[in-house]
């Protein structure tokens, strides 16, 4: 499984689908709050409001498109708008996207692993809950791919347990969702998505932060971070390379010697947030309040990063917060 930094994640929902009642209320009271979930009392239920989701309609924007056939040896032109990845972040039901259900093997209706088989071509996560004579079930359906992972009910550690792979499965969700953009985003640019030192950073940000969510940025490259007000912080990350190639631009458009010396002696991280990213004339003289010194993650090679506030004019749109979901929810 590709442990790397995904190209985006958010909060998602857990599915938890059980017949009982009473043990579902159980469960639910105990999860961590962090979990929000949605409860299911029966596999017909379920499976009606799981293919009723738009799944495809919260990756459209991130799937690159290609143009018509050219004729030398039937390659395509691929095109991406980076910027569609980070407005996923004024999608209101980004929140409601099921990721991981939590399914119970005992039901009346239709066992756990006949639920699993019905919609194995969905993209969520499965996790099965089985009792002692269920386990060569179990092992049999992760074995096959059916399910990905299971647990035994009656384990001293069932609860840390499950809670524990609900946050991996979550993870390795967006990982496999977003897989595919991150080869065609092999660039330079953007490498700090293949580099672990830079996923292990952005783990740190969001925990001394409290960020909930993070989206690629393409211009300049980084990551946005959402908290759970919806309060969005940018973290800008530079290789040499590129405050190098700010530096150059800088010269051609006149820039300040000061600034020239500190772009071209790592000294600084500039977000020019008012003309694109770049140094501007409607810079100026007051080049210093759209810099930061930086710091530095040192994986694969080095990268300068710095966290700005991101303008609201690079959203065009109204950020819809964790929190007002977490209200809706009643959690």
């Amino acid at each position: 499984m590709d442990k790397h930094l995904s190209v985006y994640r958010h909060p998602t929902l857990t599915v938890l689908i059980d017949d009982s009642k009473t043990f579902l209320d159980s469960l639910a009271f105990q999860l961590n709050p962090q979990i929000v979930y949605k409860v299911f009392h029966d596999s017909s239920s379920a499976m009606e409001w799981l293919f009723a989701q738009r799944f495809s309609a919260m990756f459209d924007p991130i799937y690159a498109r290609s143009d018509e056939q050219t004729n030398f040896f039937e390659w395509h032109s691929t095109h991406v708008d980076l910027s569609r990845i980070y407005h996923i972040s004024l999608n209101r039901q980004r929140f409601d996207l099921p990721t991981v259900l939590i399914i119970d093997y005992a039901m009346p209706q239709m066992n756990g692993l006949e639920l699993c088989e019905a919609v194995r071509n969905l993209p969520c996560k499965k996790i099965l809950l089985t009792g002692q004579a269920d386990e060569k079930l179990a092992v049999d359906a992760f074995n096959r791919g059916l399910i990905d992972r299971f647990i035994k009910k009656s384990s001293p550690d069932a609860l840390i347990r499950l809670e524990n792979e609900i946050i991996q499965l979550q993870q390795d969700f967006f990982s496999e969702q977003t897989r595919t953009l991150k080869v065609l985003l092999s660039s330079d640019a953007y490498s700090f998505l293949s580099d672990p030192a830079m996923e292990e950073l952005v783990s740190q940000l969001s925990r001394r932060y409290r960020f909930v969510e993070h989206y690629l940025f393409p211009h300049p490259a980084g990551i946005l971070f959402l908290d759970v007000q919806g309060k969005a912080t940018l973290m800008v990350i530079e290789t040499k390379g590129g405050l190098i190639s700010h530096g150059e631009i800088a010269q051609d458009l006149g820039a300040p010697a000061e600034l020239l010396a500190a772009l071209n002696e790592f000294r600084l991280v500039p977000f020019f947030s008012d003309t694109g990213g770049m140094y501007g004339d409607a810079v100026g003289h007051d080049w210093l309040s759209y810099c930061l010194p930086p710091q530095i993650c040192r994986g694969s090679e080095e990268y300068y990063w710095a966290l700005f506030d991101l303008p609201s004019h690079y959203l065009k749109g109204t950020i819809y917060p964790y929190s007002e979901f977490l209200k809706r929810q009643g959690q």
